[in-house]
């Protein structure tokens, strides 16, 4: 009975031993990559640069600079907002890797 009782208790320690080891070092998978890569076009980009700009510059300074454009050139999006008619100054421009949504460059024009 010791016997079987000690088995019970080696089985069930090595159970928990394999499923807390199985959490701790997860088996990765590959990625899902979309065929146009994750900023597949301008309003995405766009998208993507709002969420940027927001904590950076506040988003109702952001949103005066509406609307936004963004261009593609060599696998980068780059964005700008527009000055309204008047207005001295600058606006936020972000640059956007379209294969992998990277953000390489982030600044408010004077």
């Amino acid at each position: 009975m010791k016997v079987i009782r000690g088995a019970i208790v080696a089985i069930l320690m090595g159970t928990l031993i394999f499923a807390a080891s199985a959490t701790a070092y997860p088996v990765k998978v590959a990625s899902v990559k979309p065929k146009g890569g994750f900023v597949p076009d301008e309003a995405t980009a766009i998208l993507i640069a709002k969420a940027v700009w927001y904590p950076i510059y506040g988003k109702q300074e952001v949103e005066k600079k509406s609307p936004f454009h963004a261009t593609l050139a060599k696998g980068v999006w780059t964005m700008r907002g527009s000055l309204p008619a008047g207005e001295l100054g600058g606006t936020a421009v972000a640059e956007i890797a379209k294969d992998n949504a990277r953000i390489l460059f982030v600044i408010h024009e004077e």
